[in-house]
Formats: structure tokens, C-alpha cells, sequence
């Protein structure tokens, strides 16, 4: 690893010990905006679409990682002094019954509302037809997330993990938000 990697990454494990959350906050914001930048390209649209990337960043600021700070500290407190496999099963089909779908639920309700400005019908409708099988993937690809964030992540680090793998989420959902947005157009 390079000087500047190495003194970067120090600054950031300050940052992280003695500012958690907006540490945690900053860097979701900071990947939802790469993960929807990415999305913006595969999609086709030649130019960045600015007030789209910013609405997504503000998605990952003021609640991707404030909501991932505080789940992770309940699950602690929830799982207290329990180790093992077991209990690593347990937060993972609690995550994934509880968090899970209301996340997915709660980012396909903002992207519609807000970063694309549909009516309510229009999102509610949207909702209805495609979470279903949204949330059935998640259900193949999150658990694997959780298994590995919670059994070999600090505490600390796994916002850090979890909203570095929701960016790579995140490129499936703008990319299903948008696909249905075009064949509507």
C-alpha cells in the first residue's frame, strides 16, 4: 500500500473512533454516489445527471449511514456477549427479516418520490409490481453480506463493509428503477 493510501487510511480510523456516525454517514453518502454514477453509465445516459447523483448521495448520507450506525449497535445489544455461528445465523434472519425489506421498500419508495419525481400512484403501482422480486434477490445475495460482515467484521468496519457491498446493490436498483422508467418513456 502507497504512503498516501496508508496515511489516508489512518486519518479515516481517527475519524472513525472519534466521529462514528458522521465518519459512517460521509462514507455511505460517498458510495451511493459512485454506485449511482456507475449506474448512470451503464444505463446509457451520456451526461452525468447531477441533481440524481446528489438525491442519491443525500440518501447514503442521511440514511444509509446513520440507519446501518444504529442497527449494527442494537444487534449488539440485542446479541450481547453471544458468539458462534448460532447467534452469527440469528442477526443475519433477523436482518433479513426485519431491515432487509423495509430497505429495499423505503429505496424504491425515495428513488421514485423523490429522485424521479413520480406521483404517488405511479411509485405505489411501480412498488407493488417489481418489489416482490426485488426483495427475493436480496433474499439470495444479502444473507451471504451478513454472514460474512457479521462473523469476520469488527463492529467498527461493518458499515464501512455493508455500505461498500449496498453500493454494488445500489447499481441493481437504480438499474431496475430505471429500467422501468424507460420502457414507460
Amino acid at each position: 500500500m502507497s504512503e498516501i493510501a496508508q496515511e489516508a487510511w489512518r486519518k479515516y480510523l481517527i475519524q472513525l473512533q472519534a466521529h462514528p456516525l458522521r465518519t459512517k454517514a460521509i462514507t455511505a453518502g460517498v458510495l451511493a454516489g459512485c454506485s449511482d454514477t456507475i449506474a448512470q453509465k451503464i444505463s446509457g445516459i451520456k451526461r452525468l445527471q447531477l441533481r440524481r447523483l446528489l438525491l442519491i448521495v443525500l440518501y447514503g448520507f442521511a440514511y444509509g449511514g446513520p440507519f446501518g450506525h444504529f442497527l449494527h449497535k442494537l444487534m449488539d445489544i440485542i446479541f450481547k456477549g453471544k458468539k458462534g455461528n448460532r447467534t452469527v445465523a440469528m442477526k443475519v434472519l433477523l436482518e433479513q427479516l426485519t431491515t432487509s425489506p423495509w430497505n429495499n421498500m423505503f429505496f424504491m419508495m425515495y428513488y421514485g418520490l423523490v429522485v424521479e419525481g413520480r406521483s404517488w400512484s405511479l411509485v405505489k403501482n411501480k412498488v407493488r409490481k417489481d418489489y416482490p422480486s426485488v426483495q427475493l434477490t436480496a433474499w439470495k445475495f444479502w444473507p451471504i453480506v451478513g454472514y460474512v460482515n457479521y462473523q469476520y467484521m469488527p463492529l467498527q468496519f461493518r458499515v464501512l463493509f455493508h455500505s461498500f457491498v449496498a453500493s454494488c446493490w445500489g447499481i441493481f436498483l437504480n438499474l431496475k428503477a430505471r429500467s422501468v422508467a424507460i420502457k414507460k418513456a
